[in-house]
């Protein structure tokens, strides 16, 4: 089975904008991946003018809420570290059971993957000049500084959105058959890595031992 691999453009975020935007971006995914009965609801970013569709399941919101927890949490313990986030969707496929392997097996035919660069800022900064010779007040500096990064952050994330579209529309031919899809999605994963792990980076690799080999969008 041919496996497809997107590569979402990395963002630049700050702490506080980490569960927004991911949220935004799972939920797309996997909205545009829902072949079964959803209930569509739209959601309003508050940081940013952009809407976004959710499937309306409370139990998918809830698993997605645990992962980005997962993803802040690993970010605090990891602050100088890159985070990826990964969507992995598959089909489960009954084998023969032999002595040495399990009588159930994942094959992989998608991943996304989700690039945050979390800013870092330096402990003890005071933004207040001790120089009486600047003459822009230093508040307003700072406060120009941060509407152009929300700005350029905006422009950014509705560039991942139409990234994801433009693959849904795009990448057809490896969709399984969904005459065997039980519920509203494929089987799907969530998994979260650092640049310290030995899977950061590697895992679509080994995927690829596994699964053939995949093509890219980015």
């Amino acid at each position: 089975m041919n496996c497809e691999v997107c590569q979402l453009k990395e963002l630049d975020v700050e702490h506080f904008e980490i569960r927004e935007v991911l949220r935004c971006i799972l939920h797309t995914i996997l909205f545009h991946r829902a072949l079964g009965l959803v209930r569509p609801k739209d959601v309003d970013l508050e940081l940013f003018e952009i809407t976004y569709v959710q499937c309306g399941d409370a139990e998918l919101e809830r698993k997605v809420d645990e992962k980005i927890d997962q993803f802040i949490d690993r970010v605090e313990k990891h602050p100088n570290k890159k985070t990826q986030i990964c969507i992995s969707l598959y089909e489960v496929k009954n084998k023969q059971a032999t002595w040495f392997t399990n009588k159930v097996e994942r094959h992989h035919w998608e991943y996304w993957y989700i690039n945050l660069n979390v800013a870092q800022h330096p402990k003890g900064h005071s933004s207040k000049s001790h120089s009486s010779k600047v003459v822009v007040d230093p508040e307003d500096t700072a406060a120009e500084a941060r509407r152009a990064r929300r700005a350029a952050l905006e422009t950014s994330l509705r560039d991942v959105l139409f990234q994801i579209i433009r693959f849904v529309n795009e990448k057809k031919d490896h969709v399984p058959s969904i005459q065997n899809l039980d519920g509203m999605l494929f089987p799907y994963e969530i998994t979260i890595s650092s640049s310290s792990d030995s899977a950061f980076g590697m895992d679509m690799f080994k995927r690829m031992l596994q699964t053939g080999h995949p093509t890219m969008l980015s």
